[in-house]
């Protein structure tokens, strides 16, 4: 077994999905950590400290533990954080210098950490595995507006000077082959996972009834974070094109969304559907479930997407899924069997996926039903198994830093 420093600058493990930064890349750390740290594997996942009263350490499993690195101030905004980069990179080696802590490898996740990342290889002279989650030349390419010129310059650098990188779908292989060109060979495809023993089908009546919610009409419900990436816009313009009658509720955000909230409910007004949707917080993870299972069909309206975790967690609990036919979504729901994708992310066309599958109890049944066999090969398990096997080709050659009797 090994000792790997994982850097996941921009947001915690442990924040809340579907708020201001955190989604499915904190779902993504957070399992694949605790699942390789029940192999033996010695983690320390390395994160900025947010807030004042955050423990410096703190232990996530047997062998995982969480370190909260000083890097800038502790409500400074996304855009600005690479600013304090540096001063992450240099916490991250006191820390491991106080500690006595030699690493085998560096794993980071998203272009703010493999800034960090390819700087800690240099000095540590350590194989580096980077995993970028979104891409910003295709973010560009999908929203019209260009990414920061450092975030562009910062992402070809790592995808020439990363041993390997990790990408969670055919569609992303593709994007760095095609857009930052990436040699096949140093990249691994491992698609994302979902815990089967949290998401899994339950009565819909019971379900609706906790969370308070009417049982008078279908529900198509949105799980994720209030950003226009996120294609709510869209959603909102399809809902108002339905025929057949139908709620819609809105899991997502935290009180720093106010303004984006607003604006969509001013949208909401304009199109005459604000009476049918509900706008609430995002929740904890081990709460989702239940809202999936409160809700007839579920909704990723994506501009972008590379994996769509959200897809699988709803597949799990045998609900279809209307999605968006872009980035992971391609991959992980299967047109007309398991839900529908819609090519072109167009009101009109969203919404006569949305209207079949809502005006037709049976057939979101067989659909659900499908859903939730195809999800059966999706577990974190087989995530880590192909992590832990890209690690071992790099590690190959050298000599990890076996734990005997423990990480400490």
């Amino acid at each position: 077994m090994c000792r790997i420093a994982v850097l996941t600058y921009h947001s915690s493990p442990l924040a809340l999905p579907g708020t201001r930064d955190s989604g499915g890349m904190n779902v993504y750390v957070r399992e694949v950590g605790k699942e390789l740290g029940r192999r033996g594997h010695c983690l320390d996942i390395f994160t900025r400290r947010a807030a004042p009263d955050s423990p410096a350490v703190q232990p996530l499993a047997g062998n995982v533990r969480l370190v909260q690195i000083e890097a800038g101030p502790w409500e400074a905004d996304k855009e600005d954080l690479y600013t304090y980069l540096p001063q992450f990179v240099r916490g991250v080696m006191a820390f491991a210098e106080r500690e006595g802590r030699a690493y085998d490898l560096v794993h980071s996740h998203y272009w703010l950490s493999g800034w960090a990342g390819q700087l800690l290889k240099e000095r540590w002279r350590l194989p580096h595995v980077m995993m970028f989650h979104t891409l910003g030349e295709v973010k560009s390419l999908t929203m019209g507006q260009r990414e920061p010129a450092h975030r562009i310059r910062a992402e070809r650098e790592l995808a020439r000077g990363a041993d390997r990188i990790i990408c969670p779908s055919q569609d992303e292989r593709r994007m760095l082959e095609r857009l930052y060109g990436v040699e096949g060979e140093r990249i691994r495809v491992v698609p994302c996972g979902v815990d089967a023993r949290l998401f899994h089908p339950a009565d819909k009546a019971a379900a609706r009834a906790r969370l308070g919610l009417p049982d008078d009409l279908p529900l198509v419900l949105f799980v994720g974070r209030l950003e226009a990436i996120k294609g709510l816009d869209l959603l909102l313009r399809a809902f108002a094109l339905l025929q057949t009658p139908a709620r819609l509720l809105i899991v997502g955000g935290d009180e720093r969304d106010d303004e984006r909230r607003q604006r969509l409910e001013r949208l909401a007004r304009a199109l005459s559907i604000r009476e049918r949707l509900e706008f609430r917080p995002a929740v904890p993870h081990e709460e989702l479930p239940l809202h999936y299972n409160a809700a007839d069909v579920c909704a990723v309206p994506s501009y972008y997407e590379s994996f769509g975790l959200v897809a699988l967690e709803a597949m799990a609990c045998g609900v279809p899924v209307v999605a968006s036919g872009v980035g992971g979504l391609r991959d992980t729901v299967l047109d007309g069997e398991t839900g529908y994708l819609v090519p072109t992310p167009q009101p009109r066309s969203f919404a006569r996926r949305l209207e079949a599958l809502l005006a037709d109890a049976a057939l979101r049944q067989r659909l659900g039903e499908a859903a939730r066999r195809q999800v059966a090969r999706y577990d974190w398990q087989r995530v880590a198994d192909g992590v832990e096997s890209t690690y071992r080709e790099l590690l190959g050659h050298r000599h990890p830093t076996y734990v005997h009797g423990g990480c400490r």
